[in-house]
């Protein structure tokens, strides 16, 4: 079932004992890259250091309200990492179980923050394995399988980001989004479309790996061949089904891909100018915004900025 702007301002409701606003900032950088006005919503600062556990916590909260809190079920789901350290914490708080999928090659910092919440971890050889496994071992196990992007709670949750955008910023042009699996824009794009229609919002994809790109030019879910890349959050192919592809049809403008380097220099500027710490997903939409590929001179332009989990090795090489 699809969810609903009623299901994101019930995702509001549920997350506010648990989570504050994060912060939406003028970047007089970016704004003078952009001849506009651009603001960016640090979801970077958000608990787990990405938006992830808007969807993960969300879901595990309404779990509980429709099953009954005993027995608590098992949590299962697969992840690039930060929806793993999400659900990981969410299960942690609520006394729930859980088991994270991840590719051997997600960032240490994610591996190891999943472990410290007590989940157990199993590492498998790309993305698309691990969401393969992590699904039929919830089968096999009786759990509770959580997408990190096609299920309803999930984006519902990550759609509280729109209303947060549309009720702290009234007039703006353009949100620009980082596209994974599409939890986020699809979440997001119910809010903001349903609050501010003549919006026009952008979806960001990496040229290591664009399913949506592909996909929305060929009408159906089309499998690629990822390859890797700086934003490993969003890479790997769309889950056969999704539902994200039809709300992604409905809610976004256009979709657009960034280079490595594009990336690479997105990391940097952001350290540099920002003085944040982002990994290659997160700065996704700030890339596009960089390579004049996500808005007009003259917009009020708002630009996600979901998640600051690298490997600081990683970074500072990256930023050097």
């Amino acid at each position: 079932m699809l969810p609903t702007v009623r299901d994101v301002f019930e995702a509001r409701r549920r997350l506010a004992p648990h989570l504050q606003a994060t912060p939406l900032l003028p970047s007089h950088w970016l704004s003078s890259i952009a001849d506009g006005q651009v603001f960016l919503k640090l979801e970077s600062l958000n608990q787990t250091s990405s938006f992830k556990i808007r969807g993960a916590l969300n879901a595990a909260l309404r779990l509980i309200e429709t099953t009954g809190a005993a027995p608590l079920p098992q949590l299962v789901t697969a992840s690039a990492g930060n929806h793993g350290r999400a659900l990981a914490l969410a299960a942690e708080r609520l006394g729930m179980a859980c088991v994270v999928f991840t590719p051997a090659t997600a960032p240490e910092a994610k591996k190891n923050a999943i472990r410290r919440h007590g989940a157990v971890l199993h590492e498998c050889d790309d993305y698309d394995a691990a969401e393969t496994q992590a699904i039929e071992y919830a089968a096999a196990e009786g759990a509770t399988y959580i997408s990190p992007y096609s299920h309803p709670d999930v984006i519902a949750g990550a759609g509280t980001i729109g209303l947060e955008i549309v009720e702290a910023m009234p007039a703006f042009d353009v949100v620009v989004i980082p596209l994974g699996g599409g939890g986020l824009a699809s979440g997001m794009g119910l809010a903001i479309k349903a609050a501010a229609p003549h919006a026009t919002i952008v979806g960001v994809e990496v040229e290591a790996s664009s399913p949506f790109t592909l996909s929305l030019e060929a009408g159906r879910i089309t499998q690629i061949t990822p390859r890797s890349s700086l934003a490993d959050g969003l890479t790997g192919n769309l889950e056969a089904g999704t539902i994200t592809f039809p709300l992604v049809r409905q809610v976004v403008d256009y979709v657009v891909t960034v280079s490595e380097d594009d990336l690479a220099r997105a990391m940097k500027g952001l350290a540099t100018e920002e003085r944040l710490i982002v990994e290659g997903a997160g700065v996704a939409a700030t890339a596009a915004i960089m390579a004049g590929k996500a808005s007009a001179p003259g917009q009020r332009v708002v630009a996600m900025v979901t998640g600051g989990n690298v490997d600081l090795p990683k970074w500072l090489f990256t930023i050097s």
